[in-house]
């Protein structure tokens, strides 16, 4: 009896990874129609991986060029001041102008070095005033004559820029920092909340 093959020995050997050559060809049929759709998808990951390699590039140029040049962070604050006396701000101005725009109407004053239109910082949206950096000092005496001057169907406002200097406040508020503690609390007007006893 030990010698007799049962029809469950068959079975068990089938189950064991013996197929029949039917299996063999229905797996190879899939195999060959997934090769294109895996194709596809590797193509697709190199494309993205090379996209990745060219972003880092452009990366690292960026910060080259940042800690290459000195920004106006790094300028001393004479510096800044030189710079603010060839500088002008332009208020009023409308919120679809461009840079080139305002450079075209500025042209005859002088020439420009920078031309920055401020916009919001979380909207990304104008905020309707304007700085132009000329060459030199005398551009910008020349160019507060255009001061009232009608811009985009808008009439604009013309004035040196100022210089802000540390340490100035144009507020009445109290200094901030470390010397607040030092002054005593004062209350603002003469009414002086009572506390009532609870009994």
């Amino acid at each position: 009896m030990s010698d007799e093959i049962t029809d469950n020995d068959i079975l068990i050997a089938a189950d064991n990874g013996v197929q029949d050559s039917d299996d063999l060809n229905v797996s190879n049929q899939t195999d060959e129609m997934e090769d294109p759709d895996l194709e596809m998808i590797k193509a697709r990951v190199k494309e993205m991986e090379e996209e990745a390699e060219k972003i880092k590039q452009m990366q690292n140029e960026v910060e080259k060029m940042a800690h290459s040049t000195p920004g106006l962070l790094a300028l001393s604050p004479e510096e800044k001041m030189e710079i603010d006396s060839r500088s002008i701000y332009v208020g009023n101005v409308d919120y679809g102008a461009t840079a080139e725009e305002l450079e075209q109407h500025f042209h005859g004053c002088g020439s420009i070095n920078r031309v920055t239109i401020q916009c919001d910082k979380y909207s990304g949206h104008p905020k309707g005033y304007a700085y132009i950096e000329f060459a030199d000092k005398d551009s910008v005496s020349t160019s507060t004559a255009l001061d009232e001057s009608l811009f985009r169907g808008r009439q604009i406002k013309v004035v040196p820029k100022r210089t802000n200097r540390p340490g100035i406040s144009t507020t009445n508020r109290p200094p901030r920092g470390r010397f607040r503690r030092l002054l005593p609390r004062l209350h603002y007007g003469s009414y002086r909340p009572m506390r009532r006893s609870f009994r």
